[in-house]
């Protein structure tokens, strides 16, 4: 017999801990998240009742003058104005390499007008189509591209419909009106070259906005370059681009014509035209202020009589702010509740 001790059986290696099981219930938004989305989508509501108030004046005058309108081309105005919604939407896809849901897209563009003239210099339209990107998957480099390229574009394609303005209809357009006094000439040039001089000061200066600018500026190029390689791209942003003026100027050509205005379809087109032209200048909400000023102005230089004109800008104005910024600001609320935006 053996003296030498039995070998106890070897004990087996301890079994690591499972991992605990992740709990798949969904877990409760925070209160203070969910009160704060709430209050957002309350906040458009509030803002058209303060508008409302602040302006009721005006509403009930236009409501007045135009209740002696033609129904038929006022209700054109207002699928016009809605017209100008879905061009909106067509040149922000051709502004970005990403596929947009149509739908949203529109609505987007409805909300973005509503919003529009709450802040001044379209910062409210930009604001939701921002976040309306981010929240489509859109890096926020390319978003911010997408929009200034979305101005840009807006701003030369006014050009050419000038243009085809002074060669198809010359006599809805004297030339004498068109050229500017030369102080304006002068300030305009002044602007022409500060702007690019005190954007490069900025960037000499500042030194953490070099390389967001930078990334801004090589994903616009990148893009801009790429856009204009896919049809599909460039002819929604080109050619929205065209016809948006055209659409807006049709809306004050629609009111013109169910008053009465003793002036041809082209003319009411091209005073809209220089009258957004010269109130672009004028950071203001939705151009309230200054491009009806322009637009009466315009209008009286045709001939119209000073009355008249006045109750045609206003009917533009109900038309483009207070028919459609209900419906705007509904959709806006809808939109942000559903995390669209």
């Amino acid at each position: 017999m053996s003296l030498l001790p039995l070998d106890e059986p070897a004990t087996p290696p301890p079994t690591p801990a499972s991992p605990p099981l992740a709990d798949d219930r969904p877990r409760p938004r925070p209160l203070a998240s969910t009160a704060t989305r709430r209050a957002l989508g309350l906040l458009p509501l509030l803002l058209l009742a303060v508008w409302a108030a602040v302006d009721w004046h005006a509403v009930r005058d236009g409501a007045a003058r135009l209740a002696s309108a033609d129904p038929w081309w006022l209700l054109a105005g207002l699928l016009f104005t809605y017209l100008g919604a879905v061009v909106a939407a067509c040149v922000r896809q051709g502004a970005v390499p990403e596929r947009l849901p149509p739908g949203l897209l529109v609505a987007s563009q409805i909300a973005a007008g509503a919003a529009n003239h709450v802040l001044p210099a379209s910062i409210g339209a930009h604001a939701v189509t921002l976040r309306f990107l981010q929240r489509q998957g859109v890096a926020l480099p390319r978003a911010t591209a997408s929009i200034a390229l979305y101005s840009l574009v807006r701003a030369v394609a006014k050009t050419p419909v000038v243009l085809v303005f002074l060669l198809a209809a010359p006599s809805a357009v004297p030339t004498a009106r068109l050229l500017p006094e030369g102080r304006t000439l002068f300030l305009a040039a002044v602007g022409l070259l500060l702007a690019p001089t005190a954007f490069a000061v900025l960037l000499t200066l500042v030194r953490p906005l070099r390389r967001p600018a930078l990334d801004f500026v090589r994903t616009a190029l990148t893009d801009v370059r790429h856009l204009h390689t896919r049809p599909s791209r460039f002819l929604p942003l080109w050619g929205g681009a065209l016809a948006a003026p055209l659409v807006q100027a049709s809306v004050v050509a629609s009111v013109g014509t169910a008053l009465g205005v003793p002036l041809s379809w082209a003319q009411l087109l091209f005073a809209y035209l220089a009258a957004s032209t010269a109130a672009g200048a004028v950071p203001a909400p939705g151009g309230i202020g200054p491009m009806d000023a322009a637009l009466i102005l315009t209008l009286a230089g045709y001939g119209t009589p000073l009355s008249l004109a006045t109750a045609t800008v206003i009917g533009y104005r109900v038309l483009t702010v207070w028919l459609p910024l209900l419906p705007g600001m509904l959709i806006l609320s809808a939109l942000v509740q559903r995390e669209h935006l």
